[in-house]
Formats: C-alpha cells, structure tokens, sequence
C-alpha cells in the first residue's frame, strides 16, 4: 500500500472517529451529563412520575410505569398454561397514551396459550354481516346438503355440458 493511501486512510479514519465523539450532524444520543440521565438536550425531557419492575424469580413478574406527559402502562404475568417447553407464561396488562387528535387510546389485553387479544375502543371491529348473508346461512343450517343427491358434481354440470 502506498504512504498516500495510508495517510488517506487515517485522515478519513480520524474524521470519522471525531465525528463519532461529537454526534454526527451535532447529535448526540449521550451528553455526558449523569443529571440528564444520558439523552440529548433536543425535545422535551418527559419525567417518568411512577416506575416499578417486580421479577420474582419464579417465573410471576409485573411492571408499571406512568410519564409526565400521560403514558402509562402495567402488565403482570405467571406461567400458568402447558407449553411446550413447560409452563407458559400468561400475561394481562394494558397501556394509554393521548393520540396527536386529542383522543384518549386505552388497551387492555391478555396473552395466553389462546394468543394475544386486546381490547380498546379505537380497534377496528369488522362491519355487520349483511342480511341477506345472515338468512342464507341460517337457510344452509336448517336444510344441510343430503350427500349423493346434492347438484353438485365436481364442477359438472347438465351432464359435463355448460
């Protein structure tokens, strides 16, 4: 390698490692400073007012915590259903938070050998089942195809002529 490509090199190796010291672009994601808990100084700096993470060793958890700006969250768990592996661990909990509309979004859920299923007013449910949909099947209940003498035949129809 030649002497130019080497002092190249370390000229590019020690812009990027200032760079690297002092934020690219002027960020920082660590000031340094122990009091501001190692985040930057842009944006506001949200208080955390309530916090509590619990893990009893044996498997039973539970956190909380709640933020200045109206975050909030609390889930608990155990092992308590059969897993593969032994005991799986079930969790219930929730979160809120104030959209950017103003509109307050609370989640419940619960996560278990069924899967995870939340609840909260701003999920989206599916639309109605149309009328006419609910009385074609609850005609297919009340009158079941009878096998054999159905006319249905595979995709034929009016003896393989269509």
């Amino acid at each position: 390698m030649s002497l130019t490509k080497v002092l190249v090199s370390c000229a590019v190796l020690a812009v990027v490692a200032a760079e690297h010291n002092r934020g690219f672009g002027g960020y920082s994601g660590y000031s340094g400073n122990a009091g501001n808990l190692g985040y930057n100084n842009y944006g506001a700096q949200i208080p955390i007012l309530r916090y509590e993470n619990v893990n009893n060793g044996d498997g039973t958890y539970r956190y909380s915590y709640e933020t200045g700006n109206g975050i909030s969250a609390h889930e608990s768990g155990a092992p308590r259903a059969p897993g593969p592996e032994g005991p799986a661990v079930t969790a219930e909990g929730g979160f809120s938070y104030r959209a950017p509309d103003g509109q307050q979004v609370s989640l419940t859920y619960t996560a278990d050998e069924n899967g995870f299923r939340p609840v909260g007013s701003h999920i989206p449910t599916p639309p109605p089942i149309p009328e006419a949909i609910l009385r074609s099947l609850e005609f297919n209940r009340q009158h079941p195809s009878s096998g054999d003498n159905n006319n249905y035949q595979g995709g034929r129809y009016n003896n393989g002529y269509y």
